[in-house]
């Protein structure tokens, strides 16, 4: 994969931690030619920490992708750094408790807008903002997981992933005369700090390790990444509105398969 993204100046979102799909995403983008600034929410130190970690330390830029100040400003914060985007890595996410763990009935309204909010509509947000710096040839890439079924716990979370692999078909509709690209990766499950904020998380765990046909890691972000760094490179010049399924084949399988 050594050059594979020669040149190109990525936007990476939803870097918590070294085990976050998002770090592993700005990791082997480093290590395959890219230049990445990455974003932060809240906890921004922590983020910077982190940031070191990589091959060659990142700028980080504070967003909180339901502020639309911050939004309307990013165009110029990132030009600090590079002169433009090639790409834009969505990996942002958010039920608050209530949206999750079997309390799908009980959830207020306001809760589940916070997570339709924070996990769907800041597609759409974090794209246009990018937007102005954008050209054709550039991509945006998010990461879902599969809402095609519904998930034990995962209740409005999984609402809210629906709507956000809709969001990205009008997107693919929408920014194509541009010549931008929108796709997403539907990864299993993996031990990230998000992970962990959802109870019962385990049930998806024990399915995965169970009924994959290739076998899947609950500890290995590489492969989702690949897949976004794949999306975000030319190789896939023509496509758009996909979503890449990186699970192990489990989304293939029937009910008792």
């Amino acid at each position: 994969m050594s050059g594979l993204l020669a040149g190109k100046r990525l936007l990476v979102t939803g870097v918590i931690t070294d085990q976050s799909i998002a770090f592993s995403v700005a990791k082997l983008a480093q290590e395959n030619g890219a230049t990445v600034v990455l974003t932060g929410f809240g906890r921004m130190s922590l983020v910077e920490r982190i940031a070191k970690r990589l091959p060659e330390p990142a700028p980080v830029i504070e967003l909180d992708v339901t502020n639309s100040e911050q939004l309307a400003g990013l165009a110029d914060k990132v030009r600090e750094h590079v002169d433009g985007l090639d790409g834009v890595v969505h990996s942002i996410g958010y039920a608050p408790p209530s949206c999750l763990g079997g309390g799908f009935l009980d959830a207020p309204w306001e809760d589940v807008a916070t997570a339709v909010h924070v996990s769907t509509y800041s597609y759409k947000s974090l794209a246009v903002a990018a937007l102005p710096l954008m050209s054709p040839g550039g991509a945006v890439v998010g990461l879902t997981f599969d809402a095609t079924k519904a998930w034990p716990v995962y209740d409005w979370m999984g609402v809210a992933k629906a709507g956000l692999e809709s969001a990205s078909r009008y997107l693919a509709m929408h920014l194509g005369p541009k010549g931008i690209r929108s796709n997403l990766v539907s990864a299993g499950p993996l031990r990230t700090m998000a992970a962990r904020s959802i109870p019962g998380f385990e049930q998806f765990e024990d399915a995965w390790t169970e009924r994959a046909p290739l076998g899947w890691s609950l500890a290995d972000q590489e492969p989702a990444a690949r897949a976004c760094l794949a999306l975000l490179s030319d190789w896939f010049p023509a496509t758009t509105g996909e979503i890449v399924h990186v699970d192990g084949g489990y989304h293939a399988l029937g009910a008792g398969s």
